[in-house]
């Protein structure tokens, strides 16, 4: 039925625009328009091109053992020529044409790549239905062969006044304008509380108060987390109130369709003080990453209800082995990708969170139901006890697992009681894990425990939750839990602009900080924050209130995220042509290296090492993509694109870390991106960028997982860890 599809579109005229961007295409390459006009057929056009581009890459003899996979990682990945990347993607289009591809952003639509045969037809019949996307892909491409499209490495100087470009939430004038709106959201709910629209026992005020007493309560109230989730907006209508009614009306009709679809609205009042309503000359569309997680996308309304699980986790089945090949003692509260480490989402308000993000990546499970915002609900019910005893057995009877990421949801939802349980709990687990190894020949012992860690996005989205009973807690754990072994103890946390690093959210990383925690924080690399200059900003701010960045992903899921998708190749191009200029010389690296060691003196550790190295940040975050299946990587090859320009990427597992051995079972991943290059930049155009400055971004057509820095390495034992893989079923 594909195969029947796929000659039907064979036979649709191409439009004038396609016309004239193929004819600019053979214009300027006269051996590919010879080729294609003396090819009888499909068959002779392929194996024209293909000849023709061998001959090129064969020039570098390096660059042909890539090409066939003979070679691979960062060194040789890093050797190759602008003209290599154009030859190794057009001989890799030729070796795939006519595969059909299960696209998931098109509800299951099968794909076909052909595009030698797309340009063949259009030449020759003036058909194949190709879009001028695809066009302005193949005519960028063959400039990049030709050598006519070169790549100019932006220097230090632009790249810090891109960086320059955004504000964080510390400026002063930020700061002035964030109290406007905190003032302007407080105006709203004394009214609501005075009209009997919200009843709270805790939050109301006596008969006899006066307009600036209700005011100075609610400031007081401001300082405390449950104020925020009990005023937490939860309709399109609230959300436009507390924004001043500043919402266009295009917005609100796709806000009121967000509603009617159900899909969760959650966005407590201090986050949503961080929103411009009056915007300042001097930071334009500085916001814009953090609106596009507070406002739902069109594409996400249309999708929602048809979302597909990005996680092959979304997809366990009880008693059955994970993708992974992993057995896991509770399908929805253990994840687990790797051999060393698994994820806890606990039983109680741990899985809700301050807010919800628009490309939340568990939105298909708000779609689902299983995910919702009744914190009553959330909290835990005599089973969550016996539940955690079963939990902790899976950590401690595990021949290989030594780190647990408590996370949700959010770990930091939960209340002090609840994570002290749960921390305790974790305590004992590790205890009994280092008794039982006293019994096992070296060779034969479990890995213990070497590193605990939680994630939250609390910092950012309710930094009034960070409270001195809780850093007491961590610290306590910390203090406990190292007389055992553990080496590392790491709160991951997700900043996604820098306008989010506030007085509030400096204050609570330094709290976090004085209970002997890292604090690392994991980038979601969306188009609002993929703009030049946006995330090393991010990386810059957050260094300079004691954070060390450890991930940008790109973004995951289908059509559901296409708004704020960023495509990989402009994950690469940052990474190779922004984040380069905060790379660590080796010889600083040992030093860098020792920095979680002391984490409470971590802000004078990172403003050392950028001063030795005389760089605004330290670059110690990977770029990968979390692949739909195992592990994270952002190893990849173009190997087709659809008739509409979104590139087709096969991406292999990341070679620097350990994995299951079901990955040499899976083969590679296979990935069709959600919105072509040309829509990614009149994407960034509509939101005031030059599309100039991302000229090199069309080449960008393979990748290279970056090595991991040693300082996320886990510690070496003083023993032998046994080989035998628990827990782990693979036929």
């Amino acid at each position: 039925m594909a195969t029947t599809r796929s000659h039907t579109l064979d036979s649709i005229a191409i439009n004038t625009k396609s016309h004239k961007l193929l004819g600019r295409l053979l214009g300027e390459n006269r051996t590919l328009e010879e080729i294609m006009r003396n090819a009888r057929n499909e068959t002779e056009a392929l194996v024209g091109v293909k000849n023709w581009v061998m001959i090129i890459l064969e020039e570098n003899p390096a660059a042909v053992e890539y090409y066939k996979g003979a070679t691979a990682g960062r060194e040789v990945f890093e050797s190759l020529t602008w003209r290599d990347y154009a030859a190794i993607r057009i001989l890799d289009y030729t070796d795939n044409a006519g595969r059909e591809f299960e696209d998931l952003n098109l509800r299951g639509e099968v794909a076909v790549s052909n595009p030698i045969k797309l340009i063949w037809l259009a030449v020759t019949q003036g058909t194949g239905g190709a879009k001028p996307f695809f066009f302005e892909d193949m005519l960028h491409l063959f400039r990049q062969l030709s050598g006519t499209e070169e790549r100019k490495q932006p220097t230090k100087k632009t790249v810090t006044e891109w960086m320059a470009r955004y504000p964080s939430g510390l400026d002063p004038r930020i700061v002035k304008l964030r109290e406007e709106n905190r003032d302007r959201i407080i105006n709203i709910i004394i009214n609501k509380i005075d009209n009997g629209e919200i009843v709270h026992g805790k939050f109301k005020f006596e008969d006899d108060m006066s307009y600036e007493q209700k005011y100075l309560s609610c400031l007081e109230w401001w300082k405390d987390h449950l104020f925020h989730l009990k005023f937490a907006v939860r309709s399109a209508d609230s959300l436009n109130e507390m924004l001043g009614n500043s919402l266009d009306p295009d917005t609100m009709k796709v806000l009121y369709e967000a509603e009617k679809a159900q899909i969760p609205f959650f966005v407590n009042p201090y986050y949503l003080s961080l929103l411009h309503v009056r915007v300042p000359y001097f930071a334009v569309g500085a916001d814009l990453a953090i609106r596009d997680y507070v406002i739902y996308s069109q594409k996400l309304v249309d999708e929602f209800g048809n979302i597909v699980g990005w996680e092959k986790e979304d997809t366990v089945e009880p008693g059955k082995p994970n993708a992974a090949g992993w057995l896991l003692p509770y399908h929805n509260t253990i994840h687990r990708r790797y051999p060393e480490v698994a994820i806890m989402i606990p039983d109680t308000m741990g899985r809700a969170c301050g807010g919800l993000c628009s490309s939340c990546q568990r939105m298909y499970d708000f779609q689902r139901g299983h995910l919702n915002f009744d914190l009553e609900k959330l909290k835990p019910k005599e089973t969550w006890k016996e539940k955690l005893v079963k939990l902790m057995a899976y950590f401690e009877n595990d021949s290989q697992l030594r780190d647990i990421l408590i996370t949700g949801g959010d770990a930091l939802m939960s209340s002090d009681k609840t994570i002290e349980k749960i921390l305790n709990s974790v305590y004992e687990m590790i205890k009994r894990k280092v008794e039982a190894n006293t019994k096992r020949p070296d060779g034969e012992k479990f890995a213990e425990m070497l590193r605990v860690r939680l994630g939250t996005r609390l910092p950012v989205y309710l930094p009034q939750r960070i409270t001195q009973s809780l850093v007491k807690i961590l610290g306590d754990f910390r203090e406990n839990a190292s007389a055992l072994g553990v080496k590392q103890f790491v709160i991951q946390t997700h900043y996604e602009s820098p306008m989010e690093v506030t007085p509030e959210s400096r204050e609570a990383i330094k709290l976090l900080s004085q209970a002997g925690w890292m604090i690392t924080n994991q980038h979601v690399f969306t188009t609002s924050s993929s703009r030049r200059g946006h995330t090393i900003a991010l990386r810059k701010v957050l260094n300079d209130i004691g954070v060390l960045t450890y991930y940008t992903f790109t973004v995951k899921g289908y059509m559901e995220n296409n708004h704020n998708f960023a495509t990989n190749a402009r994950a690469v191009q940052e990474q190779l042509e922004e984040k380069v200029i905060g790379v660590v010389p080796n010889e600083l690296l040992p030093s860098l290296n020792e920095l979680p060691q002391d984490a409470q003196e971590i802000l004078q550790g990172i403003a050392g090492l950028k001063a030795k190295a005389d760089i605004p940040f330290l670059a110690t975050d990977r770029n990968v993509l979390n692949l739909p299946g195992v592990g994270k990587s952002l190893t990849y090859r173009a190997i087709g694109i659809t008739r509409y320009g979104r590139r087709i990427l096969e991406f292999d597992h990341d070679a620097t870390r350990s994995h299951s051995p079901i990955i040499h079972k899976m083969g590679k991943v296979l990935i069709i991106e959600s919105k072509s290059i040309s829509e990614y930049l009149q994407q960034l155009s509509s939101i005031g960028e030059d599309p100039d400055e991302y000229q090199s971004l069309w080449g960008y057509s393979l990748g290279e997982t970056e090595p991991r820095m040693g300082l996320y390495e886990y510690p070496e034992y003083d023993y032998e860890v046994t080989d035998e893989m628990t827990n782990l079923q693979l036929d």
